[in-house]
């Protein structure tokens, strides 16, 4: 009997014939409830299926052809990819807290607290003769008394007396720059000067600041979604390199959008040529990455040096606004974030495109830090300083205008 597995023996009452039907050991058992364990274990290099060979330097640590539930739950463990997913998706949740932040802090109109143009001024100047007839003037003077009880408020709220009293309220004057027009207002003068700026205040167009952060969300996230989904199978890992590579073109393209327009928006044609041509420039780099033969190891330089590419297309506008706004503190103060913007961009693929450091070191980079890890953390860096950037045409634009 040792040696012989257990079975029993039972007549089937369809047949009449006997059957025998094996019965597991408690110690077969526990090997299959072992096997379900290790079932989805981490493999090496040399074992993987070809869709998933693109780095020879990683030696170990991949999954391979897991089910989805296994897939999506792999985001918690520790494999190669680990580090390659949570860089970006922290990165998403970063710029999705800035564009919050940005809708709801950084205020439609840039706030004016001690400072106020005398061209404001002539505008009100302009406009406030043929104000005294609209019933709603009876409103903001009743509300300027609450506000500013110490003054005395002349008793019609004219155009020529009210600018004679904002005249009054502006003994000093300062240089802001290379400017001249700016005017210092002091005590509780200067509110009543804010308040009545602010009915002629109208705030810059904020949809390219706002579409750069939708590209940078979208290439944060499809990079990470890229990285978590792409051993489940070929199929799927098609899919997702051609969302990573259209989210990487989408965030250059977007990039552009900020500096071009807020650069060259009192200048339609400029501002139409240079982002019609980084628009153009962005969809065909998408419509390259979705065709299948570009997604092969042999042409990882070739899609490195596209989206470069595409980076450097941004010197010519950058040139263009330094020469024509030399004079603007503001046009140099972008172009520093522009160039260190560029700089964490060039080196994050150049380091992908090299695998360096893994390609020293084969086998000891595999969990944390090889080249793709590196190129992740350099690109969340790249758009974050752009992020800065954009506030400063914000600024720049909404206290100058045109």
């Amino acid at each position: 009997m040792s040696g012989v597995e257990p079975s029993h023996r039972h007549t089937n009452v369809t047949t009449g014939t006997m059957e025998n039907h094996r019965v597991c050991s408690p110690k077969e058992g526990k090997g299959k409830r072992l096997w379900k364990k290790v079932k989805y274990q981490l493999v090496e290099y040399h074992s993987l299926p070809g869709y998933l060979r693109d780095n020879e330097y990683i030696v170990g640590h991949y999954r391979a052809d897991w089910p989805l539930k296994q897939t999506l739950l792999s985001i918690f463990t520790i494999h190669n990819e680990t580090l390659n997913v949570w860089t970006h998706l922290i990165g998403f949740f970063l710029f999705l807290s800035l564009t919050i932040y940005t809708a709801t802090k950084v205020p439609k109109v840039v706030d004016i607290p001690h400072v106020l143009r005398k061209a404001d001024l002539h505008r009100l100047h302009e406009c406030l003769p043929s104000l005294p007839s609209i019933p709603d003037l009876h409103k903001i003077r009743e509300e300027l008394k609450t506000t500013l009880p110490s003054m005395d408020l002349l008793p019609s709220l004219s155009g020529w007396h009210v600018m004679e009293h904002l005249y009054n309220c502006l003994p000093e004057r300062f240089s802001h720059g290379n400017y001249s027009d700016v005017c210092v207002l002091t005590s509780a003068k200067e509110d009543l000067a804010n308040m009545i700026a602010s009915l002629f205040a109208r705030p810059i167009t904020r949809w390219p600041f706002f579409a750069f952060l939708g590209g940078a969300m979208f290439c944060l996230l499809a990079s990470s979604t890229c990285h978590l989904l792409s051993c489940h199978s070929e199929r799927l890992s098609g899919i997702m390199l051609r969302l990573d590579y259209a989210g990487i073109a989408a965030l250059i393209c977007t990039s552009f959008y900020p500096p071009v327009y807020y650069s060259f928006m009192c200048y339609p044609f400029f501002c139409n040529l240079y982002l019609g041509f980084i628009t153009v420039l962005g969809i065909a780099a998408v419509l390259v990455s979705m065709v299948p033969v570009f997604q092969k190891p042999e042409f990882r330089t070739m899609r490195a040096s596209l989206f470069f590419g595409m980076g450097l297309s941004g010197v010519a506008p950058i040139l263009h606004k330094l020469i024509w706004f030399s004079h603007q503190p503001e046009a140099l103060h972008t172009t520093w974030y522009e160039i260190l913007m560029g700089v964490f961009y060039g080196v994050g693929a150049l380091v992908y495109a090299t695998r360096i450091p893994e390609r020293w070191m084969p086998g000891k980079f595999d969990i944390a830090g090889h080249s793709h890890q590196l190129f992740h953390v350099f690109v969340v860096a790249g758009a974050y300083t752009h992020y800065h950037a954009g506030l400063v045409y914000l600024r720049w634009r909404d206290l100058e205008g045109c």
